[in-house]
């Protein structure tokens, strides 16, 4: 655990960049004093809550630490949640090759003193790389990334861990000199992890999925001393790393071929944000940032420094912003300087100015030194720069320099000197043309990187100069408020402009709803808007939103682990306050997750103010009640994805039985908000009356559409119901119940009306409910009609009469006699079966005598009673007084 996770995990996190601002660790923490705490700007509550942790942790540091061994896997991470869940986990296998062939050579000692050697060395870089080791299986290692704690980088860490543990491995000093080589297979997918299985020394944290299956499956396959990984973890590497596709590949266990690739080492690209992009990304929503930034560029080609720090939650687009700036001034001549700050580099000194110094003097991957040597040299020479300089950055390059360059000195004078150099080339770049420096993702910059970019703050404004600066809200910047520079934060994007994103990523590919639905689930953010859709294209259908289960919901895997991450870094009650609260939906009341959560009213209360604090949450008041909103949608989807079956299905049914008990009036207004959590608690018969009460509720208001969605998710749960009668008549009072609106969205003539009262026909037959088959007839009928089947259609009709006719009901009689004028209406030249005659020259009298009014109301009832309503009701007929008349030959207008 760091400084970050510790105070992420005490509700502090906003203080991080501080922190990390003036050194403080772990180390120093403890000594803190609210004198300290308050010159680092430390709110008087958050001290107080800042001073009890750090007790804590005091009392922590003061008990008895051993060294880990091999033989205990996973207890020098951090701590695991309690029990097990779902999350996507990246999953790695190491074995060791040819260690049977050893077994048989050595002495059992030397080859326990072998393999413990082998089992610390990877040990040692899992754990460094953020890796769980989950278990020792002789003479493999089962390594999990994105467990305990989630990062948005654990498929990226995995593979940089596998490729230092090839070389750690081959460079082991071994009895005898015996050279060890490695294979590894690496997977990513969805899980159940956090099962202890196993008592002392044998216990583990199993995991149950494709994906160890996968890993364990692809390592076998792989060569000595080489990486393969699965397609899943390929995606989400992006270019960081140069793979070779091994096309698909058979595996042990599945039924098809699994795609492959070797990692043959680093990628090329220089930023991250291109490496993980599949393709361009349009800039939509910023033409008012893009517009200042030009500005402030045509500034400083007239001589005036400046400095832009820009700020924004991840993916809110801040990359891809200063791609923008580079692509408009890329015309013009000037430099750009592009320095990259990474999560696995915070503890790597200056990594992001070597990076660019050689991918501006062109290293290749094999340069012999003396190549790169004068590489280095010929990037140098047009500046002039004192020998000295020339040698402290290529020793920075890790290049030797031939002894007497370097004056004798001490590490500080040294590091300043270095410093001076780095300042005195810059310099002489801005005097040659206009700068464009870019310093990224600070939040992740290094100590001495960081002491850099200090220095090339203050120098900016007497040079040709404009550093543009990346970070997350959590940096606290120590440079806002200096003059020449400015501070630009990055809101989300409205929701005309996300519709408009997504518009052109797909291609204008995707339906209204689609799109509609992509930009509701992802709340303005570039990045969530680009997964998501692309997840939906790459589903090959636009429903895939609407197919993902509750269980799994639509979570692109390239955005579930930094959203996870967020979740992670929460204590266990903030964790379960989240979880229910995501069960119930993502905005709920105080009162309802208060009813609902297996949490006391304190530790509610204080769960919910870190959440608030962590920004998961927004909490406001009506007046009322308080009522919170999950900040992202998909926060709340990953929160409720992270729920085992059993547990959701507990939450669930909490959440039924306080709405029932504690808010009759909501659910008397929203049935289906009861009816989704009582199927969601597996309680189908009780959730069925309340879908069907939601659907006719809908239905009377005209909202069609959210009425056939309720009603179809009622037949949904009951399919899933004990065949029975009772399902059976359940089932009809659905089927009747849908016909209606399903005709105002798709017209009488559509074939999920067609099934609808075919199903309700023979569902009543079955129960021998006569008393509602007229209806089902009659909608069959017409059904028949509009689809140009009229022998079918004076069939059902006919069938319909005598039914109508033996129960005697009037309203029964007049449907009755309106399906079979509709019916006697065709014309001459209808569908029919081959076999049977055309209707008579005279059908078109007789459908008018069906459908008159006057002769139909005559017999069975007057106008305004049931009877003439059910006659003239809305149709795809016209059936007012004298309507058809109007139309029909030879006929009359009354």
């Amino acid at each position: 655990m760091d400084i970050d996770d510790w105070l992420h995990r005490s509700g502090l996190g906003r203080y991080a960049g501080a922190f990390r601002a003036n050194d403080i660790g772990l180390d120093v923490l403890p000594d803190l004093t609210d004198a300290d705490l308050k010159e680092l700007g430390v709110s008087l509550g958050d001290r107080r809550r800042f001073l009890k942790a750090a007790s804590l942790l005091r009392e922590e540091t003061r008990k008895p630490h051993r060294r880990m061994g091999p033989d205990e896997p996973g207890k020098g991470a951090s701590r695991p949640p309690p029990g097990a869940e779902r999350r996507q986990l990246t999953v790695m296998f190491v074995d060791l090759v040819g260690s049977t062939a050893l077994s048989t050579r050595l002495d059992p000692e030397d080859t326990r003193e072998l393999i413990g050697a082998y089992h610390a060395c990877v040990t040692a870089v899992l754990e460094r790389l953020g890796g769980f080791v989950a278990k020792y299986l002789g003479d493999g290692v089962l390594a999990y990334f994105g467990y305990p704690q989630a990062s948005e980088s654990d498929a990226e860490q995995a593979v940089r861990a596998a490729l230092e543990i090839v070389e750690a491995v081959r460079a082991l000093d071994t009895l005898g000199g015996i050279a060890l080589q490695v294979r590894i297979g690496i997977a990513t997918g969805l899980v159940v992890v956090g099962d202890l299985i196993g008592r002392g020394a044998a216990e583990e944290r199993a995991v149950v999925g494709e994906a160890p299956n996968l890993a364990a499956r692809l390592q076998a396959l792989a060569e000595p001393d080489t990486i393969v990984v699965a397609e899943t973890t390929h995606r989400l590497i992006g270019n960081l790393f140069e793979c070779l596709d091994l096309g698909t590949v058979e595996a042990k266990g599945f039924s098809v071929p699994v795609q492959a690739y070797r990692v043959l080492g680093p990628g090329a690209v220089e930023s991250r944000f291109e490496a993980l992009r599949t393709g361009p990304v349009p800039l939509v929503g910023r033409d008012r940032e893009l517009h200042h930034l030009l500005e402030t560029w045509a500034q400083v080609q007239s001589g005036a420094g400046r400095v832009a720090l820009i700020s924004g939650d991840a993916g809110v687009g801040k990359s891809r912003l200063l791609a923008a700036v580079q692509e408009e001034v890329r015309p013009e001549p000037h430099h750009c300087l592009r320095f990259f700050c990474a999560p696995h580099l915070r503890d790597s000194p200056l990594l992001p100015i070597v990076a660019h110094l050689e991918r501006a003097a062109g290293f290749a991957r094999g340069d012999a030194p003396e190549v790169r040597r004068d590489k280095l040299a010929r990037l140098l020479a047009p500046f002039s720069l004192p020998p000295a300089d020339t040698a402290l950055l290529a020793e920075l390059l890790s290049l030797s320099v031939r002894t007497g360059l370097i004056p004798e000195l001490t590490s500080n004078r040294k590091r300043e000197r270095t410093f001076a150099a780095l300042l005195r080339w810059l310099e002489g770049l801005a005097e040659q043309q206009p700068v464009l420096m870019i310093f990224e993702d600070v939040h992740w910059i290094d100590p001495s990187s960081r002491e850099f970019l200090d220095l090339a703050v203050t120098r900016t404004a007497r040079l040709r100069l404009l550093l543009l600066v990346t970070s997350r809200p959590d940096f606290a910047s120590p440079w806002s408020g200096q003059p020449d520079v400015m501070s630009l934060g990055l809101a989300r994007i409205s929701g005309p402009d996300a519709a408009d994103l997504v518009r052109e990523i797909s291609g204008s590919a995707l339906p209204h709803a689609t799109v509609a639905e992509i930009v509701e689930r992802t709340d303005g953010v570039p990045l969530f808007i680009e997964e998501l859709t692309k997840a939906v294209l790459e589903a090959g259908t636009s429903n895939v939103l609407a197919a993902a289960s509750p269980a799994t919901p639509a979570v692109p895997a390239t955005l579930h682990a930094s959203l996870l991450a967020r979740l992670d870094r929460l204590d266990p009650a903030t964790r379960a306050a989240a979880q229910a609260g995501a069960v119930i939906g993502r905005e709920f009341t105080r009162e309802l997750i208060a009813a609902s959560a297996d949490l006391t009213e304190a530790e509610l209360e204080a769960a919910m103010d870190r959440l608030a604090r962590a920004e998961l949450v927004f909490c406001r008041s009506d007046g009322q009640e308080i009522i919170y909103l999950f900040k992202h949608a998909l926060v709340r989807d990953v929160a409720y994805g992270t729920l085992l079956r059993d547990r959701r299905r507990q939450l669930h049914a909490a959440v039924a039985r306080a709405l029932r008990q504690r808010f009759p009036e909501l659910v008397e207004k929203t049935p289906e908000v009861l009816a989704r959590h009582l199927t969601e608690a597996g309680e189908g018969t009780q959730a069925v009356q309340y879908w069907l009460e939601a659907g006719r509720r809908a239905a009377s208001r005209s909202a069609d559409r959210e009425a056939v969605s309720h009603l179809r998710h009622g037949l949904d749960v009951v399919a899933g119901l004990l065949a029975s009668p009772e399902r059976d008549r359940i089932e009809l009072d659905f089927q009747l119940g849908i016909g209606t609106p399903l005709i105002a969205l798709t017209g009488w003539s559509g074939p999920e009306v067609s099934v609808a009262y075919e199903r309700a026909s023979a569902l009543c037959e079955s129960l021998g409910e006569t008393q509602r088959l007229v209806p089902a007839l009659f909608g069959l009928a017409s059904n028949r009609v509009v689809r140009g089947e009229t022998h079918t259609a004076l069939c059902v009709a006919e069938r319909c009469a005598v039914i109508a006719k033996r129960q005697g009901s009037p309203a029964d009689q007049l449907l009755a006699h309106r399906a079979r004028g509709a019916a006697l209406m065709q014309p001459v030249n209808c569908k029919r079966p081959a076999s049977t005659s055309r209707p008579s020259r005279g059908s078109t009298t007789r459908s008018a005598i069906e459908i008159s009014p006057r002769s139909a109301l005559r017999t069975h009832g007057p106008p305004g009673s049931r009877s003439w309503r059910w006659f003239s009701g809305d149709s795809a007929i016209p059936t007012r007084p004298g309507g058809l008349l109007s139309w029909a030959p030879g006929t009359r207008k009354t």
